[in-house]
This record gives C-alpha cells, sequence and structure tokens, in this order.
C-alpha cells in the first residue's frame, strides 16, 4: 500500500517537472548515464510499470481471500490493463475522490506503523512490569513502592487501550474486500496516470482514449470489478461486502465497472504473446549501452560496460561516499582508512590511480621542502575534487538510497517518492565513473601530501 502512494505521488505533475528538469539534466546523470530525454524517461518508465507490477502481484495474492469475484480474480482485469482491452480514457486522473482514497490508505499506513511502536512500547512496559513483580515478591514493599507499582499499571492499562485503539483504525480492523479493493483501484489509477505521462515516449503503452468501449462503463470514479459478460438487468449489482462473505447491501448508482475478459492464456506475471505484458522489454537501440532483447528486466537490460551490468554498483557508491568522507574530514587520514580505501578499489581502478600518480609525482624531489607553489596545487586540487564530488556523490547516495529503500527486510512505511534507477550509478558508464573516482582518488592524495609535508614543516620550525 504505502509503495502504491509512493508511485502514484512520484507521477504527480510537479514530480515528472522535477523529473525533466532538475533530475534528468544533472550533471551526473548526464554525464555518466545519457542526455537523451526520451531513453531516460524509458527508462523511468519500465522502472515505474515493473513497481507498479510487483504491487499488483501482492493485490492479486491477497484478492483470493476476498469474497468479491471482482477482487478475487483480479489478475485477468491487470492483465486486460496492460493489453488495451479496458478504456481508461474518462477516468479523471485528479479527482477528489482518487485523493481521499489515498488519504484512507495513507491513514492506514500511519495507523499501523504507530500500532508496531505501539506495540513495542506495550512489550517493553510489560518487561519492567514482571520485573517489579518479582522485587515485590521478595522484597516488603514500601508505600514509595507500592505507589511505583500503581503508576506503571495504569501506564500499561493506557498503553493497552491506546493498541488496542490503533488496532482497530489500522490495516488490523479492515476486511479483505476494503483494503485490497482500495489498492486495486489505485493500481488502475496509476497505470492510467502512467499511460499519460509516458505514453508520448512509449507507443507500445495503451493509449488513453476518450471513447469508452464495450469492456468498460464509466459514471463515476469509485471502481467495481466485474468480469466475463455484463450482469443481467433483472439481477441487482451489489457492492463489496465491508464484513463478512455475503453482500450486504446494494451497489450505489454511479459506480464505474470495469468488464474484463476470462482470458485464462493471458497472465499478468508473464508477458508472453502479449503484446504488453509484465516482462515487456522497451526497445532502446539509441544508447549503445543496452540491449534490446524483449522480455528482459531493467535490471538485466544494462550491458559490461555499465556499472551495474559490472557488478560493480555498490562497491563503486561505496567508494565515493567514503573518499567524500575523508574529503571533508578535518582530521588527517590514517594509513588504516588509506589501506582501507585501496582495498576496496578494483584492479583496473588500483592501476589507473597509480599511472595518474606516476605521471603526477615523476620527480619527488618537488615535494620535499615547501612553497606557494605546493600550497596553490594542493587548493587547485581542492577546488578540482569539490566540482566532482558535487555531482558523483548525490549519483552515490541515491544508489545506497534505491537500494535500503527496495531492502525487503525493513518495514518500510515511507509514501514518499523513490530514487529512480537512473539517478543511480546502475547505468553509469564504467569508464567514465571510473575516471572521475580516480581523479578524485589522485586528488584526495595530493592534499593529504600536502598536509602531511605542512606539518613536518611546521615540526621543524
Amino acid at each position: 500500500m504505502s509503495r502504491l502512494i509512493s508511485l502514484y505521488k512520484s507521477l504527480s505533475d510537479d514530480q515528472i517537472k522535477i523529473l525533466r528538469k532538475d533530475v534528468m539534466p544533472s550533471e551526473g546523470v548526464a554525464y555518466l548515464n545519457s542526455k537523451d530525454e526520451g531513453f531516460l524517461l524509458r527508462l523511468a518508465c519500465i522502472e515505474r510499470i515493473e513497481e507498479l507490477d510487483r504491487a499488483a502481484v501482492a493485490v492479486i495474492r491477497l484478492g483470493k481471500k476476498c469474497s468479491d469475484p471482482g477482487l478475487d480474480r483480479f489478475d485477468n482485469v491487470y492483465s486486460d490493463l496492460k493489453l488495451g482491452f479496458i478504456n481508461l480514457g474518462k477516468l479523471d486522473l485528479v479527482s477528489k475522490e482518487i485523493e481521499k482514497n489515498m488519504e484512507k490508505m495513507e491513514g492506514l499506513i500511519s495507523a499501523t506503523s504507530g500500532l508496531y511502536v505501539g506495540l513495542e512500547m506495550l512489550s517493553e512496559m510489560d518487561v519492567v512490569e514482571r520485573k517489579q513483580i518479582r522485587l515485590k515478591n521478595r522484597d516488603a514493599s514500601t508505600t514509595l513502592q507500592k505507589a511505583s507499582f500503581d503508576i506503571l499499571d495504569y501506564k500499561i492499562a493506557l498503553q493497552r487501550q491506546y493498541v488496542h485503539h490503533l488496532r482497530d483504525i489500522s490495516l488490523w480492523g479492515q476486511t479483505f474486500d476494503k483494503v485490497v479493493g482500495l489498492m486495486a483501484r489505485t493500481i488502475c489509477t496509476v497505470f492510467a496516470r502512467i499511460c499519460v505521462v509516458f505514453g508520448p515516449y512509449i507507443p507500445i503503452l495503451p493509449s488513453v482514449l476518450s471513447t469508452p468501449t464495450r469492456h468498460m462503463r464509466f459514471s463515476s470514479l469509485q471502481i467495481h470489478f466485474n468480469f466475463n459478460n455484463p450482469p443481467s438487468p433483472r439481477v441487482r449489482p451489489v457492492a463489496m461486502s465491508k464484513s463478512g462473505p455475503l453482500p450486504k447491501s446494494p451497489m450505489k448508482h454511479g459506480l464505474v465497472r470495469l468488464w474484463s475478459r476470462d482470458s485464462k492464456t493471458l497472465s499478468p506475471l508473464h508477458g508472453e504473446n502479449t503484446r504488453f505484458g509484465a516482462g515487456f522489454c522497451i526497445g532502446i537501440e539509441d544508447n549503445h549501452y543496452f540491449r534490446t532483447t524483449m522480455g528482459l528486466k531493467l535490471l538485466q537490460q544494462a550491458c559490461k560496460s555499465t556499472v551495474g551490468g559490472s557488478g560493480l554498483t555498490l562497491r563503486y557508491a561505496n567508494v565515493i561516499i567514503l573518499t567524500e568522507k575523508y574529503f571533508n574530514s578535518t582530521s588527517t587520514i590514517t594509513d588504516y582508512d588509506r589501506c582501507d580505501l585501496y582495498d576496496m578499489l578494483t584492479a583496473s581502478l588500483k592501476m589507473s590511480v597509480k599511472s595518474k600518480l606516476r605521471n603526477l609525482l615523476k620527480n619527488e624531489e618537488e615535494w620535499s621542502s615547501m612553497s606557494d607553489n605546493d600550497e596553490l596545487l594542493a587548493e587547485g586540487w581542492r577546488d578540482g575534487v569539490s566540482v566532482i564530488m558535487s555531482w558523483l556523490g548525490p549519483m552515490a547516495d541515491n544508489t545506497v538510497r534505491w537500494l535500503s529503500e527496495r531492502n525487503f527486510e525493513k518495514q518500510n512505511f515511507d509514501v514518499k517518492p523513490s530514487v529512480l534507477l537512473l539517478q543511480t550509478l546502475f547505468f553509469a558508464d564504467k569508464e567514465k565513473t571510473e575516471a572521475a573516482i580516480a581523479e578524485v582518488l589522485v586528488g584526495l592524495s595530493c592534499i593529504c601530501r600536502f598536509e602531511i609535508q605542512r606539518s613536518l614543516f611546521r615540526d621543524d620550525l
């Protein structure tokens, strides 16, 4: 649910404007990845589609626990959405109803997050209570101790009431039909928004038509799922049950119906034999970095000339972050720190750094005494390293953040738009990245050497 809200927010007009005006023209992305706006937008689209696919897989799995037959077979709806069989032309992507649904989900996420915190606090308080009970049984209790026990019991009682309240208003207290229904509607909305935003750059995306087809009827912004044939006029359609497997009340007037074919041969999880499946690959032959093999996931499309294709993304990100730390440090780098950083380098980077240092420091005698030129040279290196780190550092930080946001071992309730893969080092040209890292390391070495010489010169004085 949190990832769906994050996806929805990442597709807002403001976020798309930031993507096109700030992120893609940024020096790091433009130099290391590509200057082609269309290519970068295609990368962004592929990543958003794959994130939506992962959310849809979870919703499809949860839908099997629902009493509503439409949610139980949401996989067919999602397949037809991606195949373009469902018309989203009249779906208002900025309606108040959609915003209300988002607020409902954010409220559920916030309450669930608070519930986890509240349960942990209650568990800690229970441990303290058990310890005090043991002390009470062992020693004679004074009036002060009894008062302390009473206060603790009162706090625990309040905490239990608070946890009980959070359990009622969080996801724990909701039915599968309600929660899965909210997420299923959001998936349809997000997919339609992706088609609107990236459609001009990716012709394979289903077009958002303005005329409804026989597969869908629109009359408002609530979505109710049905399959195969529309119900008989004599049969009153019913809404999703709120509290049990049996429908309780007739469906409200104005609900949108998504008619979906019972396409048994189609699967939302495997894009074979489909025009636009979950495993699709958008052609990116205009950029020499990537293959155009159909069916490859985004992470599989980086060739060996990229940092990601070489399997060095996190390693280079850690090298850059550690280098930036040493560069901004006011203390002298120790021999242990220097060896630690050197051990993180690949063989090609070690050769590059050694070659640059050898060419720069041919005459060791130039560094044997202090001079004004040495200080000017060190200041020049500081300025040069600072310029490179201004765009290389954010790329490394985004790489670590991207990996952290997708760490499934952590409970992630963040609904902010996530970092895109194009903002990381994954698709960065390996040769350019190594050259930039080597330049920074050489500059850092020269600065450290100057600081050591200056320290020795002062000691001699």
